[in-house]
C-alpha cells in the first residue's frame, strides 16, 4: 500500500494505491467515493478489498471537499478535475496496462460524465448509480450516458430508493451493448439487505466481486 499526495490545481489532496492481493492483468481501478463518504469509508474497503482479490489494483482517494472534512460536495466540475488528477499521477506512478474509472453513486456519476466526454479510459465501473434523486424520479440523470463507449458496469440494488429498476430499464434500452446492467437483488443503496431477505451484507458483496470479475473477464480487464 501507498499513500500519495496528489495536487489538484491549487490545492491537494490523498489517495490510496493498494495492489492487487492475487495474479491479475495489470488492470487498475480509480475509485471514487459516494457524496456521502470518503476513501477509507467501509463501503469503499470491502469494495477494495473484493477487487484485490480477484487481481485488480485500485487507488481510493478523497474528493477535496472531504479531504477538507466539509460534508457539502464540491462543484461537478471540480469532482472531475479531482478524479483526473488521481487518475494522472496513477498512470504516471503505476503506469497500468489497464484502466478503469468509476466508483460510488456520486463518484461514479462524475467518472460517467468523464467517459461520455471521452476520457481515455478502458472501462468504467459505476455501483449504485445514482439515476436520480430520492423520491423524485421525474429528475433523471441519464442525458450521457448513451455517450459513452467504453465497456461499461453498472450495478444497483433492487431496493435502491435512488434508482427505480422500472426507470433504469428503460434507460438500458436506449444504451449499446457496451453497457452491463447487474440488479442486487434486494439491495438498497448502500448495498444493505434485510435479514427477511435470506441473504447478509457480506452476501451482496461477494456477488459484486464476481459480477465484476466476470465482466472483467469478458473484456480481458
Amino acid at each position: 500500500m501507498a499513500e500519495w499526495r496528489v495536487s489538484v490545481g491549487g490545492e491537494t489532496t490523498t489517495a490510496i494505491f493498494e495492489p492487487a492481493a492475487a495474479p491479475g492483468h495489470g488492470t487498475l481501478f480509480i475509485c471514487a467515493h459516494g457524496a456521502g463518504g470518503h476513501m477509507s469509508d467501509r463501503a469503499m474497503l470491502a469494495l477494495s478489498e473484493q477487487l484485490r482479490s480477484r487481481g485488480i489494483d485500485i487507488v481510493r482517494f478523497n474528493f477535496l471537499y472531504r479531504e477538507k472534512k466539509t460534508a457539502r460536495p464540491d462543484p461537478m466540475p471540480v469532482l472531475q478535475r479531482c478524479l483526473d488528477a488521481v487518475a494522472v499521477h496513477a498512470r504516471e506512478t503505476i503506469k497500468p496496462r489497464r484502466l478503469i474509472i468509476g466508483g460510488r453513486s456520486m463518484g461514479g456519476r462524475a467518472a460517467s460524465m468523464m467517459a461520455a466526454d471521452g476520457y481515455a479510459c478502458d472501462g468504467l465501473l459505476l455501483l449504485a448509480y445514482p439515476l436520480h434523486p430520492a423520491g423524485k424520479p421525474e429528475q433523471l440523470r441519464d442525458a450521457h450516458l448513451a455517450k459513452i463507449e467504453v465497456p461499461t458496469l453498472c450495478l444497483n440494488g433492487t431496493r435502491d430508493a435512488l434508482c427505480t429498476r422500472e426507470l433504469m430499464d428503460r434507460v438500458i434500452g436506449k444504451l449499446e451493448s457496451n453497457w452491463t446492467m447487474h440488479w442486487l437483488e434486494g439491495a438498497d443503496h448502500s448495498f444493505h439487505v434485510l435479514k427477511s431477505s435470506g441473504r447478509t451484507d457480506s452476501d451482496v458483496l461477494t456477488e459484486v466481486g464476481e459480477a465484476i470479475a466476470k465482466w472483467g473477464q469478458a473484456y480481458t480487464f
